[in-house]
C-alpha cells in the first residue's frame, strides 16, 4: 500500500489539476457563461474537504481497505469532474 503522504499528494494533484484546467478553459473562453465552470471548481474544493475528513478519521477498523476506498473514490470523482469539464 502506498503511504498516506502519497495519497494526500495524489488528492492535491488531481483536484488541483482539475481546478487549473477549469481556469485555463475560462481564459480560453472569456465570453462563455462561467456558472458551470465555477460549479466544477466548487465541487472540486468540496471533494478536497471531504477527502481530508476521510483521511483523518481515527476510528477505522481496516486501514488498508479504507485508504484503498479513498483512492478509488478519488479516481471516480476525478473522472466525473473531467467529464463535466469536457462537456463545457
Amino acid at each position: 500500500m502506498a503511504s498516506i503522504r502519497d495519497l494526500k499528494k495524489d488528492i492535491n494533484y488531481v483536484l488541483g489539476e482539475i481546478i487549473e484546467m477549469t481556469f485555463d478553459w475560462e481564459k480560453a473562453n472569456p465570453d462563455a457563461d462561467r456558472k458551470s465552470s465555477s460549479a466544477i471548481v466548487d465541487e472540486a474544493i468540496t471533494a478536497f474537504d471531504a477527502f481530508s475528513v476521510k483521511l483523518n478519521q481515527k476510528d477505522v477498523v481496516n486501514k488498508k481497505a479504507h485508504f484503498r476506498a479513498i483512492k478509488d473514490e478519488l479516481t471516480e470523482k476525478g473522472n466525473a469532474l473531467i467529464e463535466k469539464l469536457n462537456a463545457l
